[in-house]
């Protein structure tokens, strides 16, 4: 079969992943996937910098309970602020459909944007000439040069690397 969307031309990215993006936020209760993609819209800059919308639990009664992962030191702050939260969720909705919203806290170190980043490999330190000629004359018995090479490496490594302790 045909891929039609050769024919319209070029599409946003946007469009392309929409549907994947409803997929997995409708699997943790999500139906409206603009809570997740604009909740520093809907919360504002500063709650939205303190929790993170989770999982939204629908219940045998009207209405949802929304689970926000806190920080357990904002928690007190957050806390103060649930039924801000909620009114400004519904009115994302456009109805009444968050009953009551419930704080997870997690260590300061929880969410996925403050783990440690990846960062380049620490740098090698130098090797002193010294620590060279030693490993060197260390290896000067081995007959195959490439071995003999890769042993004087290793070796000069090694005792530049005890030489700095």
């Amino acid at each position: 079969m045909k891929d039609f969307r050769r024919k319209r031309g070029f599409e946003r990215a946007s469009s392309l992943v929409a549907g994947r993006i409803r997929t997995a936020s409708e699997t943790r209760g999500f139906a409206v996937s603009r809570l997740l993609t604009h909740w520093d819209d809907i919360v504002g800059a500063d709650l939205c910098g303190m929790a993170r919308p989770i999982d939204i639990a629908y219940g045998k009664s009207f209405g949802a309970t929304l689970t926000l992962l806190v920080k357990g030191a904002e928690a007190p702050m957050v806390e103060m602020q649930k039924e801000a939260i909620r009114e400004r969720v519904n009115a994302c909705y456009g109805y009444a459909a968050i009953q009551k919203v419930r704080l997870t806290q997690t260590a300061p170190r929880g969410f996925a944007e403050e783990q440690t980043a990846f960062s380049s490999a620490p740098q090698k330190p130098e090797v002193s000439a010294d620590a060279r000629e030693r490993a060197a004359q260390t290896v000067e018995i081995v007959g195959d040069t490439s071995l003999r090479d890769a042993l004087e490496r290793l070796g000069a490594n090694v005792i530049s690397h005890s030489e700095q302790k």
